[in-house]
């Protein structure tokens, strides 16, 4: 084993080392990163990976059903407290065959596992003990591994954050360095933006992390940094066929499908136009910046579309609130419902803004406020009695969502 031993010191490529291990123990081994990503693998006979074993290099990384079994058993407790190679025992219902783990260190920090499965005869003392001696060297090569791509991601985000600046003399000088750095350019893309407004560090990063992964697989184009306060995504393509845009709602839709709702409140997202010149970065991100800025000065993002290209009337909102404010103009109408609201606990002002996007539809807005359609007939009428609303005139409606808006953000636009 000493052989072997000094043999596998002298290897510096992850893949060759589990290769050896694999062939000298003759039996499956995979290794796995500290979050449990699969990093390398190597059976002596392919065909006798267990289950577990298949399911995780399909995926490339633990199953979530086996890392809850562990979790449940207290496999996983074990992994972060022995420091030794230990057994774990077979579990037929997830797939798992008899194996042995270790943790792979380097200087006292986990840096991954390496799992050897059992096969016909279980590892010997000395088998174990050569397991125990080359976790550390393997540790020692993730190490070095996970410092050189941390050091090509910051690389990375400084070129986007150059770029998201105008900060590239041409095209050119852009493509340039991204060839430097062996950068995968899309041939579409579209700046989004999501902004975690008085977000704790640790939520802004945790949020970064879920939209990395996800984005992880889908397509490696798009690109992740942190830029002020601000998660900068570049949405990109491999083809003009796909939309950068479209790929931005299903991250928003993630988002909002996986995060609890009160921690992440006070989340505000634009999203650029799509273009194919590079050198338009700058474009889309503060075309995303502008969404993020309306929806933050109005307090929601309830109703504000968050396409830059949907926008519509809400890029006018600050001139508007010039003007108004210039002319000590109030809409009388609103002024009234507020008071009504105000003196009786009603939600008229809430209602006629759902009334108004949707169209003055009734079934779409009942079922959008999440109320009877009888109940929001009832309010109609109070705000038609109320006010001298005319719900048939287009130019009124117009002018009154943008006053409903100016108002609901009133205290944000004059900071």
């Amino acid at each position: 084993m000493n052989e072997l031993l000094e043999r596998i010191f002298s290897l510096s490529d992850i893949n060759e080392i589990i290769d050896h291990i694999s062939n000298s123990l003759k039996k499956p081994v995979i290794l796995e990163s500290d979050h449990f990503f699969l990093l390398a693998y190597n059976s002596y006979y392919v065909d006798h990976f267990d289950l577990a074993n298949q399911q995780t290099i399909f995926s490339k990384k633990c199953p979530l059903n086996i890392f809850e079994k562990f979790v449940e058993t207290g496999v996983i407790d074990q992994l972060k407290t022995i420091p030794t190679p230990f057994r774990i025992k077979e579990m037929t219902e997830i797939g798992l065959n008899q194996r042995v783990v270790v943790s792979a260190k380097f200087k006292e920090t986990i840096m991954g596992y390496i799992w050897v499965q059992e096969i016909d005869e279980n590892l010997t003392d000395e088998e174990m003990e050569f397991l125990y001696d080359v976790s550390f060297h393997v540790g020692k090569i993730i190490h070095k591994r996970n410092k050189i791509k941390q050091q090509k991601e910051e690389a990375i985000e400084h070129l986007f954050r150059k770029a998201i600046n105008n900060g590239y003399k041409s095209e050119k000088e852009l493509r340039w360095e991204a060839a430097q750095l062996d950068i995968i350019l899309p041939s579409i893309f579209s700046i989004m933006v999501v902004n975690a407004i008085n977000a704790e560090e640790e939520l802004v990063e945790e949020l970064k992390e879920t939209i990395r992964s996800y984005l992880n697989l889908k397509d490696n184009t798009s690109h992740v940094v942190i830029y002020q306060s601000s998660i900068v995504i570049i949405v990109g393509c491999y083809s003009l066929k796909y939309s950068p845009i479209e790929a931005g709602l299903q991250i928003v839709e993630n988002l909002l499908t996986n995060f609890d709702e009160k921690r992440y409140s006070n989340i505000y997202i634009g999203i650029g136009n799509e273009y194919q010149q590079l050198g338009s970065l700058y474009s889309s991100y503060e075309e995303a910046l502008e969404v993020v800025d309306i929806a933050e000065k109005l307090g929601t993002q309830e109703n504000v579309p968050y396409e830059y290209d949907k926008l519509g009337i809400f890029r006018y909102l600050d001139v508007i609130n010039y003007k108004n404010k210039k002319c000590n103009y109030l809409n009388k109408n609103l002024q009234l419902l507020k008071a009504k609201d105000r003196e009786s606990q009603t939600e008229l002002l809430k209602t006629l803004e759902y009334f108004l996007v949707n169209n003055c539809k009734l079934k779409p807005t009942a079922e959008q406020m999440f109320i009877h359609p009888n109940t929001l007939n009832y309010r109609i009428r109070q705000i038609t009695e109320l006010t001298t609303i005319d719900f048939s005139d287009f130019n009124q409606k117009c002018q009154l969502y943008l006053d409903l808006m100016l108002m609901k953000g009133i205290k944000h636009l004059e900071n």
